[in-house]
């Protein structure tokens, strides 16, 4: 039975194939903490959502915000046949019911100036904003001719101007529409709807207002986050923007100007043009008026790639940081024949996993190269001594402290860049596999002694 056991433990330390299956087994394990360390990262990231959530609801949240609309009240009158019973016989009762009419202007150019700023909380930030907002243009004449609305039946002493907007709460001046001569004072009205309702009070004469082209012209500041967009209402929109956020993502329907686009670290200009042959709706609706959002166009004030993301990124290459440096020792120990118990290999495969802890917590009150660095520098310390005590001198130490180095630079390089990242990560294995191939090339795979 002991001789058994002597050639089972004989077999343990000295056959390739079993260390190697020691070795892969080991790799397996080191995997779940790895999951816990993803799990980690994935937590703190929804953390940072959740606060950034609470930040910008209270400053304000996205805006989306429609140029000035005239909402014109008119009676439809409709008759319905009911059955009397008792004379077994049809009357006619007429109904009447009050529609809205909407027309929108014929040019519409809005100019918005947007000023970001970062809120804190504890270690968390939002990029927040205040925009101020011109808007101006004209409305058409506006004739009911083309329509079967009787014109006694259209209701001009109730027309009122409306806008349309997602942020009712980061208003911060009240909105006054001056039309032509009028200067018309705006109040919210109750809605259940994603776009909210701010419309004016009546407008006085507005039957002779509306006998020729209407200039119009508002201003407003408003508090916002995330983004800032604006609906191509007008018969021609024009819409320019202005603001010091260095990192904007044109978001919407319509992408601003080419020639007139301009970003750099200082701010970023854009300008749009839209016509109503663009977009898939008329100018003027009756009975209802839909929800026009999906045809929005503007800006996603974004904040680039964060720590938790190039957190999760980098764990992302966890098995194959564990994976080849596990081999490297391995390799060492077939080489150099010295035995390396499967209680180091552990140690060193948690060790290699703190790294993205280090990372993570110290990426938390640093930024991520300093962060990155000193987690690398400390794991590469650590695994340096530790296989110096197992291997006994200096050449082996050496060499995995280069392989390690050269591996996590390689990482980061890769987590660096967006459109090659797979090219160049694809050219990095395909390196690291020749490297082994040709290190492992005189090893003898056929001595299981």
């Amino acid at each position: 039975m002991e001789q058994k056991k002597s050639k089972f433990s004989n077999w343990m330390r000295n056959s390739i194939t079993a260390r190697m299956l020691v070795v892969g087994f080991l790799l397996l394990v080191l995997l779940i903490p790895l999951e816990f360390v993803k799990s980690l990262i994935n937590e703190r990231a929804y953390r940072q959502e959740e606060v950034i959530r609470e930040i910008n609801e209270k400053w304000g949240n996205e805006v989306l915000l429609s140029g000035p609309i005239v909402k014109i009240p008119y009676k439809v009158i409709s008759e319905e046949k009911i059955f009397n019973e008792k004379s077994n016989s049809y009357y006619t009762k007429t109904k009447e019911t009050v529609e809205n009419a909407y027309f929108f202007p014929d040019k519409l150019n809005i100019a918005s100036k947007v000023d970001t700023k970062p809120l804190n909380r504890s270690i968390y930030e939002s990029v927040v904003y205040s925009a101020e907002i011109n808007v101006k243009g004209n409305f058409p004449e506006i004739d009911f001719s083309n329509t079967d609305i009787a014109d006694e039946n259209i209701l001009w002493e109730k027309a009122t101007v409306i806008l349309k907007t997602s942020n009712l709460k980061g208003i911060k001046t009240t909105p006054v529409v001056k039309l032509d001569s009028e200067a018309l004072s705006m109040t919210p009205q109750y809605s259940t709807e994603y776009l909210n309702t701010i419309q004016s009070n009546n407008i006085p004469d507005a039957k002779e207002f509306f006998t020729k082209p209407l200039p119009f012209s508002f201003d407003l500041k408003i508090n916002g986050s995330e983004s800032l967009k604006f609906l191509p209402i007008g018969k021609e929109t024009d819409a320019t923007m202005k603001s010091n956020w260095h990192s904007p993502s044109f978001d919407g329907n319509f992408l601003p100007e080419d020639t007139n686009k301009e970003i750099s670290k200082d701010g970023f200009t854009a300008t749009w043009r839209v016509l109503q042959i663009n977009r898939q709706f008329e100018q003027s609706f009756f009975g209802y008026l839909p929800d026009l959002s999906a045809s929005a166009f503007g800006t996603k004030l974004i904040i680039p790639v964060d720590e938790y993301q190039k957190s999760e990124r980098t764990a992302k290459y966890g098995f194959m940081v564990i994976g080849l440096t596990l081999l490297v020792f391995l390799l060492i120990q077939l080489v150099s024949k010295i035995y390396i118990h499967p209680f180091q290999y552990v140690m060193i495969g948690l060790a290699l996993v703190m790294f993205y802890t280090l990372l993570i917590s110290i990426s938390e009150h640093s930024n991520f190269f300093k962060a990155y660095a000193i987690a690398a520098f400390s794991v590469l310390a650590l695994i340096t001594v530790y296989s110096r005590a197992i291997l006994k001198g200096f050449k082996f130490p050496l060499l995995i402290c280069g392989s390690l180095a050269s591996l996590y630079g390689f990482i980061y390089v890769i987590i660096q860049l967006e459109n090659y990242a797979l090219l160049v990560g694809s050219i990095g294995l395909f390196l690291i596999l020749a490297i082994v191939m040709f290190a492992s090339r005189r090893i003898d795979w056929n001595n299981e002694s």
